[in-house]
């Protein structure tokens, strides 16, 4: 989901394997197995990422931040969903992924990407606030194509 095009997917999915495989010894059956490949996996993607293009994260922080979801009462289907996400700025859409999707917590994102909290927050927000545009485009027949 970090990456959009499915041969760099690919590419950083091998790359991630390879270091897992390579690590396992690492393991010290702290916290579910599954969650340590995780965190490889999104390293892995972000430093992807990194290399392939500067990621842009606008350090800002908004006065008042909201951290509970704004939910759309509509019907979406989930390629047009996907495909909303897709079009974020990188920064918006990493931590948007991180966050909404991964579950990761603000003070995590922060430190996985070397960026303040408040940063996060503020590009999470920003990010959400694009998605519902996009949705209402969606809703009044004027949605991205």
């Amino acid at each position: 989901m970090y990456i959009k095009d499915l041969q760099f997917a690919e590419e950083a999915m091998l790359n991630g394997f390879f270091k897992v495989f390579t690590h396992i010894k690492e393991y010290r059956n702290q916290g579910s197995f599954e969650g340590w490949i995780r965190k490889i996996m999104v390293r892995e993607s972000i430093s992807f990422l990194r290399k392939k293009s500067k990621i842009i994260f606008q350090d800002s922080t908004l006065e008042e931040v909201q951290d509970q979801p704004q939910f759309m009462h509509t019907k979406i289907d989930v390629e047009y969903l996907q495909n909303a996400i897709d079009t974020l700025p990188e920064g918006y859409k990493i931590i948007f992924i991180m966050y909404a999707v991964e579950g990761y917590k603000h003070h995590e994102i922060a430190k996985l990407l070397n960026i303040k909290e408040g940063t996060s927050k503020s590009q999470l927000h920003k990010a959400r606030k694009m998605l519902q545009e996009k949705l209402m485009q969606k809703n009044t027949g004027y949605g991205i194509k």
